[in-house]
């Protein structure tokens, strides 16, 4: 089941939250969503649940339509808030067995869905604890299970890592991406490794617009511009070296030491120095024993994109 947002805003007063944004997700798709606290991220996510309605724009959510077929878009759709909302004085069994019922699950199946849910999101020592006695990391699993327990097609995640340790994370994460087969799936977060790791695509807002969207290896692509090497030749004189690789192009002697010269080299707009400083190398034959393309982190794309 497919989301697709067009010309969506979201307007509080004088403030564009969402400035006319259009995407889509499609169905078996982990879409990560980034951005800035105060980005549009959440808005989007609560106009796509039909938690709130958008000042222009259409959203669909499969066949339905959020703004005329609202009851229809949340029976298909889990939702996990960044505030997670939760009845602490409740056991687990009893919330979830509660959640189940307003979803409109049959009786028959119902016990059955509450021990699936506790085994996947790994509650089973929990489950007759109250909420409000349980830590952070473990109120998050059992909203995450409130959100899967009707099964729906598509998921509305709103960091469902947080307050989770290492290891509850990489269980949380494989979990996402074993339901993205099926469902569609939208998560924010602001983990960037965390998307990363777990979402098939990248989308990124800052001051509700859209700044890039695409995969991970798609968005690097887009912001490297100018290719950077850092290289190491031993055994030879740095001055020597320095004065090669500058004919070449853009150098800086990183580090010397022991006669081994670390150079970062930054070539020239879209062209490879790798071929050129191959060559030079083994013309004056100087070893060259590291040769290593520096990689554009997610990190240094978001922080460009969403620094002004």
């Amino acid at each position: 089941m497919d989301i697709i947002v067009e010309n969506l805003t979201k307007i509080y007063g004088s403030q564009h939250a969402v400035d006319d944004i259009s995407f889509k997700v499609r169905t078996g798709e982990v879409l990560g969503f980034l951005g800035p606290n105060g980005a549009g991220k959440t808005t989007t996510m609560k106009a796509i649940t039909s938690y709130l309605n958008p000042t222009k724009g259409n959203i669909r959510v499969g066949e339905f339509s959020v703004a005329e077929q609202a009851e229809e878009v949340r029976k298909n759709i889990g939702y996990l808030p960044e505030q997670n909302p939760l009845y602490p004085e409740m056991p687990v069994i009893d919330y979830l067995k509660f959640v189940a019922e307003i979803q409109g699950i049959e009786k028959s199946i119902i016990k059955a869905r509450i021990l699936e849910m506790v085994n996947i999101c790994g509650l089973e020592g929990e489950k007759h604890k109250k909420i409000g006695e349980l830590s952070k990391g473990y109120r998050q699993r059992v909203g995450l299970a409130q959100a899967l327990i009707h099964d729906p097609d598509v998921l509305i995640l709103d960091e469902p890592t947080a307050g989770l340790d290492p290891n509850q994370i990489i269980e949380i994460r494989e979990l996402i991406k074993t339901i993205g087969r099926e469902k569609t799936v939208l998560l924010s977060s602001h983990i960037l490794a965390e998307v990363e790791a777990t979402c098939d695509r990248i989308l990124i807002i800052n001051k509700g617009k859209i700044v890039a969207d695409g995969s991970a290896d798609e968005l690097r692509k887009q912001a490297k511009g100018q290719e950077i090497i850092i290289l190491t030749i031993e055994d030879a004189d740095s001055n020597e070296v320095f004065d090669a690789l500058k004919a070449i192009s853009s150098v800086e002697l990183v580090d010397k030491k022991d006669g081994n010269n670390r150079f970062e080299i930054q070539s020239r707009a879209n062209e490879s120095s790798r071929r050129a400083i191959f060559s030079m190398c083994v013309d004056n034959g100087w070893p060259l024993t590291e040769m290593t393309p520096v990689e554009t982190k997610l990190e240094d794309i978001f922080r460009e994109l969403t620094m002004n």
